[in-house]
């Protein structure tokens, strides 16, 4: 017997836990299944909407709007992306046809946006369209719409002194690299970086998650509370920027459950602002969007399991490549099991995640067998310039206005599947900065119209 719902959403990302909230809100049973867990626990926390418009200089003579040439040679010049936007919202009639926000619209963002809004506390940026500027952890300034109140103190708008603290046992923030490149970029305000030794105690490789627990519980640290001993570690280094830091940004590792109270307490204890700069993984903020998103997910009355693939699907009439999508077979724990329902949003992801995949024979959509477009010609998927504009950076799946994938002839390929986030082509989210934004618009529409077939 198959497990039925109205709605399987495959994918745990934020396109997929926002299809399935938005399906739920429609009043239609949902499950959510998904292999592995979100990549969003390595993101930043940071929600992009759409920072850059990517672009490419023609090479005299050629016509600037035509597509850009690929191949060995590397014909074009480097893409020198419009940006970082002020308004994501005015650029999107500046993005190419097939792009996931030009097939549902400004709308789907706007609502997507409003729907994180609704479903995660914590998180600033609503009051407006423009972008937020707030630093990263490499130094640069990144655009976007939505930010954990953590990081607020740290807006680049703000022309407060700010300290950037950096710890020998977490190699992979550089402090001054990220002051140096920040004071680069022509910030307007004064900055400095400072390397400490703080905690003494814990070992050279201990993990974010570990600092993070010992400042929640305040643990002592060679005989200090965590907090104090930080404090008293960094205090000395507050003269180092010119006129004294009134803001001081650290790794992100200030708490985990009781990461508010922390950062009231060290700002307190400093007398500075503080805030938190996004690292790379394991990421804190990452890790706390995800558990907000889940539990929205219970809340909602959605059902979710991970760590069980998808490993075939069965189509109506005992269909081949086209059709309407009966049942998936899930794999549990070694055994095929057949669920079913009456739509399926499919958000598995993009070549990143491997929702997408691919090799020297080609690139596929591995779970549904959903079209994905390609050149024929190998050396046409890439640019020689590394930094350039890649055409395998916009492979996936190519949908129509109600997001329902397209086969090779231009036809719906499965009438009853919605693809959203990543798995959709057309848009180089990691240039344009507008990965989160896709997943939200595309996710929120993929579950939306999904719902609807079901109450028709």
């Amino acid at each position: 017997m198959a497990i039925t719902s109205d709605v399987i959403v495959v994918g745990g990302g934020l396109a997929g836990v926002t299809a399935a909230l938005s399906a739920a809100g429609a009043g239609v049973d949902v499950r959510l299944i998904s292999h592995k867990q979100s990549t969003l626990a390595q993101a930043s926390g940071l929600v992009d909407a759409l920072g850059y418009v990517p672009h490419v200089r023609a090479d005299a003579g050629e016509d600037p709007t035509a597509t850009p040439t690929a191949g060995r040679t590397g014909v074009r010049d480097r893409p020198d992306p419009e940006g970082p936007l002020p308004d994501p919202f005015a650029a999107i009639d500046r993005l190419p046809a097939d792009h996931p926000y030009r097939l549902v619209g400004a709308d789907a963002l706007r609502e997507g946006l409003a729907l994180f809004d609704e479903t995660v506390p914590g998180y600033r940026g609503a009051h407006t369209d423009r972008n937020a500027l707030l630093p990263t952890f490499g130094g640069t300034v990144k655009p976007t719409a939505r930010y954990p109140d953590a990081a607020a103190a740290g807006l680049a708008s703000d022309d407060r002194p700010m300290l950037v603290v950096g710890f020998r046992s977490l190699s992979g923030f550089d402090a001054r690299q990220v002051a140096d490149h920040l004071d680069a970029a022509g910030v307007p305000f004064p900055v400095a970086g400072a390397e400490v030794a703080f905690p003494a105690a814990f070992r050279d490789d201990a993990k974010v998650t570990r600092f993070a627990r010992a400042l929640d519980h305040d643990e002592p640290v060679g005989g200090t509370p965590a907090r104090r001993a930080l404090t008293e570690t960094v205090k000395p280094h507050l003269d180092a920027v010119e006129a004294g830091a009134e803001r001081v940004g650290f790794p992100a590792f200030l708490g985990d459950d009781a990461a508010p109270e922390v950062r009231a307490d060290v700002a307190d204890r400093l007398g500075a602002d503080v805030f938190e700069i996004p690292m790379g993984p394991p990421s804190l903020p990452g890790l706390r969007l995800v558990d907000r998103l889940y539990e929205a997910l219970d809340e909602a009355g959605v059902r979710y399991e991970t760590g069980v693939p998808v490993v075939g699907r069965d189509l109506a009439g005992g269909g081949d490549a086209t059709g309407r999508v009966e049942r998936l077979r899930v794999d549990r724990k070694g055994t095929a099991v057949p669920y079913a329902a009456d739509a399926v949003v499919l958000a598995t992801g993009g070549l990143v995640g491997k929702g997408i995949d691919s090799d020297r024979d080609g690139v596929r959509e591995p779970v549904l067998g959903c079209h994905v477009p390609q050149p024929e010609e190998r050396y046409e998927w890439y640019v020689d310039d590394a930094f350039g504009d890649q055409p395998y950076a916009r492979f996936g799946v190519r949908a129509d206005d109600e997001l329902r994938p397209l086969g090779p002839d231009g036809g719906v390929q499965y009438p009853n599947v919605h693809v959203a986030g990543a798995t959709l082509g057309g848009a180089d989210v990691a240039r344009e900065k507008s990965a989160s934004g896709v997943s939200l618009a595309t996710g929120l529409v993929a579950g939306r119209t999904a719902a609807a077939e079901v109450t028709q």
